[in-house]
């Protein structure tokens, strides 16, 4: 098969990763920065074009789009699929993945467990938003945030109508989150594909830190997840539309709970972390269902 990987740059670990598992398998793997592609959006012939050569003819495409780039990477992505191609996360799964609020809500229109969640932008009744979500101490997010970035915890009333009233005058969206105390500062990162859970591992933030992202210093474990948590990881990529997906969860009292699904997960952390060959698992994939679509 012909294999196209979208991504910026070819020597990150997740993209040369696929790459290799890709070449192992006897495949044509080929990297394209889907930044300095350009698009013919026609209804006869719809073409993407790179370095002024035309991109056609291939039988799979795995989208790596990165997320301060998604309104053109999915574009590219959109054109490929106008194009019949085979695209193991669709463009539409992708930009509802990067936006937490719509996917917050597709989530829990499908019945998905996740923290109570509220939303506002230019309110003046803090109070109300705050008590929406049963008070504090409440985790608070802007919706542009990744990797933890924009994300605070407001550990009392003040703090939480301080940050809020911030937020407002900036004219940023925010999205505010019930804490689970039960679940300070671990959550569980889950990699999906397809209908399977194939690697997973725990993250445990450092000492006097509430985020648990790798990026910022926390450590990882290897970890077995419960038939429930599998369940909800697998349903929750399923209800979004993503083929692959790094499913993030929290264990409470109440059960697990999701806290984010990525469209691009990275494989370096869970591969360490599992010792499972996450990038065979995704050409394994491809391969089983380019077949079942072209049948």
């Amino acid at each position: 098969m012909i294999i196209y990987i979208l991504s910026r740059n070819k020597n990150l670990y997740s993209t040369s990763r696929i790459l290799e598992a890709g070449i192992e398998r006897g495949h044509s793997m080929r990297v394209i920065d889907y930044m300095r592609c350009y698009m013919n959006i026609t209804s006869q012939n719809p073409t993407v074009y790179y370095g002024g050569e035309s991109l056609g003819n291939v039988d799979a495409l795995v989208p790596r789009i990165g997320a301060s780039n998604t309104f053109y990477g999915t574009a590219v992505v959109r054109q490929f699929e106008t194009m019949k191609s085979y695209v193991v996360n669709s463009s539409v799964s992708i930009a509802n993945s990067r936006d937490k609020l719509r996917s917050s809500q597709i989530l829990a229109e499908a019945g998905i467990n996740m923290p109570i969640t509220g939303f506002a932008s230019h309110t003046k009744d803090i109070e109300g938003v705050i008590e929406s979500v049963g008070s504090t101490p409440l985790i608070m997010k802007l919706l542009q945030g990744t990797q933890g970035q924009g994300i605070v915890l407001a550990e009392t009333r003040k703090a939480a109508e301080s940050v809020m009233s911030a937020f407002r005058q900036l004219d940023a969206d925010i999205m505010v989150q019930e804490y689970i105390k039960e679940s300070a500062g671990t959550d569980i990162r889950a990699f999906v594909v397809g209908d399977k859970v194939v690697a997973s591992m725990k993250r445990n933030a450092p000492e006097g830190e509430f985020r648990s992202n790798v990026h910022r210093g926390s450590t990882v474990q290897n970890i077995t997840l419960t038939n429930e948590e599998t369940m909800i990881a697998v349903n929750a990529a399923k209800t979004l539309g993503l083929a692959i997906a790094g499913v993030d969860l929290m264990r409470s009292n109440r059960g697990p709970l999701i806290l984010e699904v990525n469209s691009s997960p990275g494989l370096q952390g869970i591969e360490t972390c599992s010792k499972i060959d996450v990038a065979k698992a995704i050409i394994l994939f491809i391969e089983k269902n380019k077949r079942n679509n072209d049948v």
